[in-house]
């Protein structure tokens, strides 16, 4: 079977058969491509075991693949070959048995209270040119630290999922393909409630809830690296967004919110997701400590 072709098959079946992401069809493409370029082979039943672990060992030893990005390029290969498989185009999967690199344990990354607050304070009272940037700008950074969303999930948000009167923000087809309803507090209720008057003061009515300065059009993933990019400029701070997603779930924890709530908020399918930012979390460790029962005896 001509490798090209199942590639092309596999992706379609996965996107409208499975209902997977672009994102996860697109690595799933591009690792297979990878691969290809490798072993430069034209046929399915050419990806033998040998071939494949070579194409592994070349990318530890020649490309200095850390151990979780080799973890993902397997995990990317063993759904297409599996599919492969079933197809009769393979009589075993290439990637079965395969020993996985071990990985660092690391904690996730977090940046101190007074940086979040440093962040705010800057996206909020810079001078901008225009002052539609400082309402919109505020209520994005306001959204990840109070909310711990993910970038793209902030990116697809629409009008009609953010309820002010109700407090709420609905993510539509969040990571996996999931729904799920955020809560807001007060402040962010109130920081995206001046951002909406801004923007209606503007006459934006494209369907995006975060909108472009100068067009009818939901802020863009490039926008969104430049805003980032700025703000680390002119802060100091180095983060990224996903660092403000860590820090919301360990300031959650500080402030006493339970596992299995932050796990609803994150979006996280499974809880043991969640439980890592127990163990990131020194403060919340501290105080459960202070609730031993002997506490008391001297």
């Amino acid at each position: 079977m001509d490798i090209i072709t199942a590639l092309n098959n596999f992706c379609d079946y996965s996107k409208y058969m499975l209902g997977y992401s672009p994102d996860t069809i697109k690595r799933y493409h591009l690792t297979v491509r990878l691969l290809l370029r490798h072993l430069n082979v034209q046929v399915v039943e050419d990806c033998t075991d040998s071939k494949v672990r070579e194409f592994f060992f070349h990318g530890r030893q020649e490309r200095h693949w850390a151990p979780n990005s080799f973890i993902t390029y397997h995990k990317s290969l063993a759904v297409f070959f599996r599919w492969c498989v079933r197809q009769g185009y393979l009589q075993s999967n290439p990637t079965d048995d395969m020993e996985m690199p071990k990985t660092e344990k690391k904690l996730p990354s977090k940046l101190k209270k007074q940086e979040v607050l440093r962040l705010l304070e800057i996206a909020q009272n810079y001078p901008y040119p225009y002052t539609f940037q400082r309402f919109r700008n505020h209520a994005i950074f306001a959204t990840f630290v109070y909310a711990g969303l993910r970038k793209k999930e902030l990116l697809n948000l629409k009008m009609v999922d953010v309820d002010i009167m109700n407090q709420s923000i609905f993510i539509r087809q969040g990571k996996g393909s999931k729904d799920r309803v955020v809560p807001m507090s007060p402040t962010l209720s109130g920081i995206l409630r001046r951002y909406i008057e801004q923007r209606n003061r503007l006459k934006k009515t494209c369907p995006e809830f975060f909108t472009s300065l100068n067009r009818n059009m939901g802020f863009t993933e490039t926008g969104m690296k430049r805003l980032v990019e700025f703000m680390k400029k002119v802060s100091g701070i180095r983060f990224s967004v996903h660092k403000l997603r860590h820090t919301f779930a360990t300031l959650m924890l500080e402030g006493g919110c339970d596992i299995f709530s932050l796990s609803k908020m994150l979006g996280h399918s499974d809880i043991k997701t969640t439980t890592i930012y127990l163990a990131a979390s020194t403060e919340h460790l501290r105080s459960q400590m202070l609730k031993h029962p002997l506490n008391d005896f001297r």
